[in-house]
């Protein structure tokens, strides 16, 4: 019975959040859009010509408010490129260049390898979390181990003053995270995204310009 209320609660919040109906409105899949773009607003994270990397990318909002700040190439198309990789089947986005697999594994990294060509990567954006179980201390572990993920594929990929933005949580964790932000970029900072629900430990952490 408390299991039906919760989800008629979270059906009602749902349906009447006004981020659900301005990604409605606006054609965004999901309203996680809206905490990209006040981070992005705020620190002039997206810029015309760049290569932007989406971990986690589906079900695509991220990628549809990056390929629309690149938008503007004369007779259509981006001033840039967009990859976003995820392990879940993601319906097509003009101009992103989607690859479904694990991007810790070799052969999904070679597919991301052979479209850079060399390239460095300017922008790494990572809206990724665990499954959560409600237990602290192994939740900690598996947003952690995420994150590490995010900073080691980073460290391989971007420019030495590219960007990396992560979804992180305020929790048993977080301090551990940080400090290995601040141990692997030259400024570190946090962001709670109006978009980010006021009740949510949901939290950004942005690293920008690799130490070494």
């Amino acid at each position: 019975m408390a299991k039906n209320k919760f989800n008629q609660n979270w059906v009602h919040d749902h349906i009447n959040d006004p981020y659900v109906k301005l990604a409605q409105k606006e054609g965004y899949r999901a309203r996680a859009v809206y905490k990209l773009k006040e981070i992005d607003e705020a620190e002039k994270l997206i810029k015309s010509g760049q290569i932007i990397v989406d971990l986690g990318a589906t079900p695509g909002s991220w990628s549809q408010y990056v390929r629309n700040k690149l938008a503007g190439k004369e007779g259509g198309g981006i001033l840039g490129e967009i990859f976003a990789l995820d392990l879940l089947m993601m319906e097509p986005i003009a101009d992103v260049q989607f690859i479904q697999g694990d991007f810790q594994e070799q052969e999904v990294l070679e597919q991301l390898e052979s479209k850079l060509r060399g390239r460095k990567v300017d922008l790494v954006l990572s809206d990724m979390a665990p499954n959560l179980s409600g237990i602290p201390t192994v939740d900690a572990a598996r947003i952690e181990y995420i994150i590490e993920l995010a900073v080691t594929f980073a460290k391989a990929h971007l420019k030495p003053n590219g960007a990396l933005l992560v979804k992180c949580f305020h929790g048993p964790a977080y301090n551990t995270i940080f400090d290995l932000f601040k141990s692997e970029f030259k400024t570190v900072t946090n962001k709670k995204p109006k978009a980010s629900k006021d009740k949510s430990s949901e939290i950004f952490l942005l690293g920008k310009g690799l130490k070494n």
